[in-house]
Protein backbone atom coordinates (compact mmCIF):
# COMPACT_ATOMS: atom_id res chain seq x y z
CA UNK A 1 0.00 0.00 0.00
CA UNK A 2 2.82 2.45 0.77
CA UNK A 3 4.33 1.65 -2.63
CA UNK A 4 1.01 2.67 -4.27
CA UNK A 5 1.00 6.03 -2.40
CA UNK A 6 4.61 6.68 -3.44
CA UNK A 7 3.77 5.97 -7.07
CA UNK A 8 0.83 8.44 -6.94
CA UNK A 9 2.84 11.18 -5.18
CA UNK A 10 5.88 10.95 -7.44
CA UNK A 11 4.35 12.88 -10.41
CA UNK A 12 3.10 15.66 -8.08
CA UNK A 13 6.46 16.01 -6.35
CA UNK A 14 8.30 16.00 -9.67
CA UNK A 15 6.03 18.70 -11.08
CA UNK A 16 6.49 20.81 -7.93
CA UNK A 17 10.28 20.54 -8.08
CA UNK A 18 10.25 21.44 -11.78
CA UNK A 19 8.11 24.53 -11.13
CA UNK A 20 10.37 25.57 -8.25
CA UNK A 21 13.49 25.27 -10.39
CA UNK A 22 11.88 27.34 -13.17
CA UNK A 23 10.88 30.06 -10.70
CA UNK A 24 14.36 30.23 -9.24
CA UNK A 25 15.70 30.99 -12.73
CA UNK A 26 13.49 34.10 -12.81
CA UNK A 27 14.88 35.50 -9.58
CA UNK A 28 17.76 37.47 -11.13
CA UNK A 29 18.24 41.04 -9.95
CA UNK A 30 18.59 42.49 -13.41
CA UNK A 31 15.34 43.37 -15.16
CA UNK A 32 15.03 43.68 -18.91
CA UNK A 33 14.96 47.26 -20.11
CA UNK A 34 11.81 48.47 -21.83
CA UNK A 35 12.28 49.83 -25.31
CA UNK A 36 9.24 52.10 -25.01
CA UNK A 37 8.76 55.20 -22.91
CA UNK A 38 6.28 54.71 -20.11
CA UNK A 39 2.72 55.39 -21.15
CA UNK A 40 1.96 56.46 -17.61
CA UNK A 41 3.88 59.59 -16.68
CA UNK A 42 2.71 61.04 -13.41
CA UNK A 43 4.91 63.99 -12.50
CA UNK A 44 1.63 65.91 -12.60
CA UNK A 45 -1.84 64.65 -11.72
CA UNK A 46 -2.57 63.39 -15.24
CA UNK A 47 -0.68 61.93 -18.19
CA UNK A 48 1.96 64.51 -19.09
CA UNK A 49 2.00 63.57 -22.80
CA UNK A 50 -1.73 64.26 -23.09
CA UNK A 51 -1.35 67.43 -21.00
CA UNK A 52 1.45 68.89 -23.12
CA UNK A 53 -0.22 67.85 -26.37
CA UNK A 54 -3.48 69.51 -25.29
CA UNK A 55 -1.74 72.76 -24.38
CA UNK A 56 0.14 72.68 -27.67
CA UNK A 57 -3.01 72.03 -29.73
CA UNK A 58 -4.85 74.90 -28.00
CA UNK A 59 -1.93 77.33 -27.96
CA UNK A 60 -3.63 79.67 -30.45
CA UNK A 61 -6.62 80.18 -28.11
CA UNK A 62 -6.71 82.29 -24.94
CA UNK A 63 -6.78 80.06 -21.84
CA UNK A 64 -9.01 80.89 -18.89
CA UNK A 65 -8.21 77.94 -16.62
CA UNK A 66 -5.60 75.19 -16.49
CA UNK A 67 -5.39 72.60 -13.73
CA UNK A 68 -2.68 70.00 -14.25
CA UNK A 69 -3.68 68.01 -11.17
CA UNK A 70 -7.31 67.77 -12.24
CA UNK A 71 -6.53 67.57 -15.95
CA UNK A 72 -8.76 70.46 -17.02
CA UNK A 73 -8.05 73.06 -19.68
CA UNK A 74 -10.65 75.73 -20.43
CA UNK A 75 -10.30 78.30 -23.16
CA UNK A 76 -11.95 81.65 -23.53
CA UNK A 77 -13.97 82.49 -26.61
CA UNK A 78 -11.85 82.51 -29.75
CA UNK A 79 -12.87 84.34 -32.91
CA UNK A 80 -11.16 83.17 -36.08
CA UNK A 81 -10.02 86.30 -37.97
CA UNK A 82 -11.16 84.69 -41.25
CA UNK A 83 -14.66 84.09 -39.85
CA UNK A 84 -15.52 86.93 -37.44
CA UNK A 85 -19.18 85.93 -37.23
CA UNK A 86 -18.39 82.75 -35.27
CA UNK A 87 -16.57 82.00 -32.03
CA UNK A 88 -15.55 78.82 -30.23
CA UNK A 89 -14.76 77.80 -26.67
CA UNK A 90 -13.03 74.49 -25.84
CA UNK A 91 -12.97 72.36 -22.69
CA UNK A 92 -10.39 69.55 -22.51
CA UNK A 93 -10.51 66.98 -19.71
CA UNK A 94 -7.78 64.41 -19.19
CA UNK A 95 -9.33 61.58 -17.23
CA UNK A 96 -6.49 59.14 -16.59
CA UNK A 97 -2.77 58.84 -16.01
CA UNK A 98 -2.35 56.47 -18.94
CA UNK A 99 -1.85 57.51 -22.54
CA UNK A 100 -5.10 56.10 -23.91
CA UNK A 101 -7.74 57.42 -26.25
CA UNK A 102 -10.48 57.08 -23.64
CA UNK A 103 -8.45 59.19 -21.20
CA UNK A 104 -9.23 62.33 -23.20
CA UNK A 105 -12.51 64.20 -23.51
CA UNK A 106 -12.99 67.34 -25.59
CA UNK A 107 -16.13 69.48 -25.46
CA UNK A 108 -16.76 72.58 -27.54
CA UNK A 109 -19.21 75.46 -27.49
CA UNK A 110 -19.97 77.54 -30.54
CA UNK A 111 -21.75 80.83 -31.01
CA UNK A 112 -22.64 82.80 -34.11
CA UNK A 113 -23.29 86.53 -34.38
CA UNK A 114 -26.93 87.22 -35.17
CA UNK A 115 -28.30 90.78 -35.20
CA UNK A 116 -25.36 92.04 -33.14
CA UNK A 117 -25.67 89.37 -30.41
CA UNK A 118 -23.92 86.05 -29.89
CA UNK A 119 -26.33 83.12 -30.16
CA UNK A 120 -25.52 79.50 -29.24
CA UNK A 121 -25.13 77.21 -32.23
CA UNK A 122 -24.57 73.46 -32.53
CA UNK A 123 -21.05 72.06 -32.80
CA UNK A 124 -20.44 69.30 -35.29
CA UNK A 125 -19.33 66.05 -33.63
CA UNK A 126 -16.53 65.83 -36.18
CA UNK A 127 -15.03 69.05 -34.77
CA UNK A 128 -14.41 67.62 -31.30
CA UNK A 129 -13.38 64.26 -32.71
CA UNK A 130 -10.81 65.93 -34.96
CA UNK A 131 -9.39 67.91 -32.02
CA UNK A 132 -9.18 64.72 -29.92
CA UNK A 133 -7.36 63.03 -32.80
CA UNK A 134 -4.90 65.94 -33.08
CA UNK A 135 -4.16 65.85 -29.34
CA UNK A 136 -3.71 62.07 -29.27
CA UNK A 137 -1.38 62.18 -32.28
CA UNK A 138 0.72 64.92 -30.65
CA UNK A 139 0.85 62.95 -27.39
CA UNK A 140 2.02 59.81 -29.20
CA UNK A 141 4.63 61.86 -31.07
CA UNK A 142 5.88 63.27 -27.75
CA UNK A 143 6.16 59.75 -26.36
CA UNK A 144 8.03 58.59 -29.48
CA UNK A 145 10.37 61.56 -29.11
CA UNK A 146 11.28 60.42 -25.60
CA UNK A 147 12.03 56.93 -26.94
CA UNK A 148 14.32 58.16 -29.71
CA UNK A 149 16.29 60.47 -27.42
Amino acid sequence: MSRLKTTRLLPSVTAGLLALSLLSACGGKERPKADLAASQVTTIGVNSYLWRASLDALSFMPLTQTDSNGGVILTDWYVNPQNPGERMKINVSILDRDLRADALRVAASRQVATNGAWVDAPVKAATTQKLEQIILTKARDLRRGVISN
